[in-house]
């Protein structure tokens, strides 16, 4: 399997909603999709052009790079065709591989199993050709295999990312209730912010808005963060390839910018641990980091985007509490962010009545398995009569 040179399908997984964000980062790097759907797209390309898409995208969870395509009804046909693939071209007699798998079909109760008919498959292949076997497991650091099996139709995938890229590798302290970062970078792709003018993120937690706004402000990408990927212990495997698409990385990546991102939280621990993330990712001196109530925030007089991540608790749950900052948070964008473009990420849209603005646009994300919106909020110069009440996250 000449899989570094050969064009196959490529299908790029991202949490549902984020397709729209990814397909713009995929055609921003001279792709073009075959097809986009609710959790990622499709496209034609090698394996080569997996390492530069594992390196560049922010918004993605797996690159797929598809081995095979072919019928099984259960899972004597699903090993038959599999053992009769060239894996010893593929993977290291003496390696490590593991198998991960997606699957629906009736034969199979779990998709453990399916796994291990994968792993039988491979593994017999491998001893037979090379009268050793190789080692398997669940770790994701070394070459990944993905099955996904619907009815009776299999696609067999080398997984080039291995563990997933929605994490980008500078949060080593997560801090509570973290944003995933593809969902942070995402968010901030949404609000068509320039990159040019003040973001500002109170309620920072352990950053990671602040941090992918300045990612985003100096094009580093979250291949500079990470040395380890399932495509660099495949065979046929060239070093240099890698190093050259980095190379590429750190070329086009800025060092400073002339605008302000200000991220506070009224936790001295939060900030702390925001700040630490932020040394790993190499923007810190780009970030203006205060201790305070959000209502001190500072806002800088050229207007941009000011985004908030509050707490939301339980969707049907009343917090008096948090009801009242809630309508602190719009009393403050309205009083002291005019001009901006405000934002609020949330999930329970009872929370979001007491903002009191209403909201210009609504866009759907998940957090996790929760429903949730980011609103936004044009916050005009003028007086101007808001709503007492946002309308709701429908």
């Amino acid at each position: 399997m000449q899989v570094f040179h050969t064009k196959s399908k490529i299908i790029i997984t991202c949490n549902k909603r984020l397709a729209p964000y990814l397909q713009a980062e995929v055609e921003a790097l001279g792709f073009t999709p075959d097809r986009v759907f609710s959790t990622g797209l499709e496209l034609t390309g090698t394996v080569t052009d997996c390492i530069k898409l594992n390196l560049n995208l922010r918004c993605a969870s797996q690159v797929l790079y598809s081995l095979k395509s072919f019928t099984a009804e259960n899972p004597a046909r699903l090993y038959k065709d599999l053992v009769e693939m060239e894996w010893e071209s593929l993977i290291d007699f003496t390696g490590y591989f593991s198998v991960t798998s997606n699957v629906d079909n009736e034969t199979i109760t779990t998709p453990l199993f399916a796994n291990l008919k994968v792993k039988d498959a491979i593994v017999d292949r491998i001893k037979e050709k090379k009268e050793i076997r190789p080692n398997t497991g669940p770790e994701l650091d070394k070459v990944v295999i993905h099955l996904y099996w619907k009815d009776d139709k299999a696609d067999i995938f080398l997984d080039t990312s291995g563990e997933t890229l929605a994490k980008h590798g500078y949060r080593k302290l997560p801090g509570k209730a973290p944003m995933l970062e593809a969902l942070a970078a995402s968010t901030i792709m949404s609000t068509n912010w320039d990159q040019k003018s003040p973001f500002v993120n109170p309620m920072c937690g352990s950053g990671t808005l602040a941090i992918e706004a300045a990612l985003l402000a100096t094009n580093k990408r979250p291949g500079l963060f990470r040395m380890n990927y399932s495509f660099m212990h495949v065979l046929g495997y060239e070093e240099e390839l890698f190093f050259a698409e980095r190379r590429l990385l750190k070329d086009q990546s800025v060092k400073t910018i002339d605008f302000e991102i200000i991220a506070t939280d009224i936790s001295a621990d939060a900030v702390d641990i925001a700040r630490k993330n932020a040394q790993t990712a190499g923007v810190d001196q780009l970030i203006t980091f205060k201790v305070c109530d959000f209502a001190e925030t500072p806002v800088p007089s050229t207007p941009g985007v000011i985004m908030f991540n509050p707490e939301y608790g339980e969707r049907l749950g009343v917090h008096t509490k948090l009801e009242a900052t809630y309508k602190r948070m719009g009393d403050f964008m309205k009083q002291e962010a005019k001009g901006y473009r405000g934002y609020i990420f949330t999930g329970n849209p009872d929370l979001a009545k007491r903002i009191g603005l209403r909201a210009s646009r609504r866009v759907e994300f998940y957090n996790g398995k929760l429903d949730c919106r980011l609103l936004e909020y044009e916050l005009y110069e003028g007086s101007r009569r808001e709503s007492p009440d946002a309308a709701p996250l429908a």
